[in-house]
């Protein structure tokens, strides 16, 4: 049982890992529609793709008798709210394994919706349906959700029914790593936001964001980029920080209950009486953590997610950029941002999902820090010097971003031109 700050801490700090051991962990969402009717799969198409996924050596995850997702190995296949489907990768060495398991899974899922009619879009907000027309499905947590989350963010729903996200899940090897880490990546959040926009078009029309996904974020219950997680934040701090954060729910035996109007202070006290006043255990932990909706959080690692859902030619470009940085070369990134200061961050953080490249930061536009951090993130991959099989480093996965930067063009300029020309919706679909 947690009874107490310490052992959130001690949670933290077993975390801790040796440099040589650090570990790459991508998850990715997308969006499925139906090929027929240009609409949101629902959750009976989700239970034939999870059958047909099984015969590729998936097991069924299940929530009563309701299959809620899949798992092989390390990795799993979870269900979101509006029926998009995530892969969470499992923990690799290199971005050579983790984007061969990323095309692996590409290969299964494309045999699979080809078979049933079922479209993917890769992009970091639904470009076609409106809010009332998405289907849900019987996962149980989302029913509290969509009850209590839009009390205390107005676009909570859009967040949980039309956006899909990149995520980087990296390691540290201390406190002090910790603390440099956290400091870098809520740091470059509007550079991220730029660089990724992929979410340019909402219900079929230009919505005036180059990152929709981003705004909406902006404006969700429990999100955000607080202005304390640039202080010299440690352990104990974010330890406080969670502690005096509000629970959204919590899972009693095979049931989840509501308990907004809880900290997780009330529940080590034994306060919370709709479950018996027991305490927490570390699973209730780290459900509460992973509630937590801002742009970077703690769990046994860090946790990046601040960048829209790619194309598969693209997926690995957030996470080879973020890894150069933070793996290869944190030292000169951490000198680079130690004198931006915290305002002007949060500044450029609520510009750039409408501004882009042109937000303003520290006296340069993002593009300038975009190509800045480029560089530096192909020196930290060139010196990790990790191959492939055709004696290629990683430093490969940066090609698309150096595209992006050399044409002043992003993946959600891209949507619009496409879907500008003739307003096909097929246009938005992958190939």
């Amino acid at each position: 049982m947690i009874t107490n700050k310490e052992q959130i801490i001690e949670y933290f700090k077993s975390g801790i890992k040796q440099t040589k051991d650090f570990k790459i962990g991508i998850e990715h969402e997308k969006f499925l529609f139906n090929n027929s009717d240009n609409k949101r799969i629902n959750y009976s198409k989700i239970k034939d793709m999870f059958t047909a996924l099984i015969e590729f050596g998936w097991n069924p995850v299940l929530e009563k008798e309701n299959v809620i997702g899949l798992n092989k190995g390390g990795k799993n296949i979870s269900l979101e709210p509006g029926n998009q489907i995530e892969l969470s990768g499992d923990k690799l060495n290199h971005l050579h394994e983790a984007c061969a398991e990323s095309q692996d899974y590409l290969f299964e899922l494309r045999q699979v919706t080809k078979k049933l009619g079922i479209n993917i879009v890769s992009a970091g907000f639904d470009p076609i349906s409106k809010l009332n027309e998405i289907p849900n499905n019987p996962k149980q947590r989302y029913k509290l959700m969509t009850q209590d989350m839009p009390l205390g963010g107005e676009l909570s729903l859009d967040m949980m029914y039309r956006t899909c996200g990149t995520q980087l899940n990296i390691d540290y090897n201390s406190e002090d790593d910790f603390k440099k880490k956290f400091r870098v990546v809520n740091s470059i959040v509007p550079i991220s936001i730029a660089l990724f926009a992929n979410s340019s078009l909402v219900e079929k029309k230009k919505s005036g964001y180059l990152s929709y996904r981003s705004k909406v974020w902006q404006n969700t219950s429990r999100g955000g980029l607080p202005k304390f997680f640039f202080d010299d934040l440690n352990f104990e701090k974010y330890a406080d920080y969670i502690i005096n954060f509000p629970i959204l729910f919590i899972q009693n035996q095979d049931t989840y209950v509501s308990a907004t109007n809880y900290t997780f202070k009330d529940f080590i006290d034994g306060k919370i009486k709709e479950i018996g006043n027991r305490l927490p255990n570390e699973s209730d932990l780290t459900t509460h953590l992973s509630t937590i909706f801002t742009e970077n959080r703690l769990k046994k690692y860090i946790e990046l997610r601040s960048m829209d859902a790619c194309g598969w030619d693209c997926l690995c470009s957030g996470p080879a950029f973020n890894i150069g940085l933070l793996y290869g070369n944190l030292d000169e990134i951490n000198e680079l941002i130690s004198g931006w200061e915290s305002d002007k961050i949060i500044n450029a953080y609520l510009d750039a999902p409408k501004r882009g490249f042109n937000t303003q930061l520290m006296g340069k536009d993002l593009l300038y820090w975009a190509k800045t951090l480029l560089n530096l993130s192909r020196k930290g991959l060139e010196s990790r010097d990790v191959l492939n099989k055709n004696r290629k480093n990683e430093t490969l996965f940066l090609n698309h971003l150096q595209k992006v930067i050399d044409n002043k063009t992003t993946n959600a300029d891209h949507m619009i031109n496409k879907f500008s020309k003739n307003e096909d919706l097929s246009e938005l679909y992958d190939k």
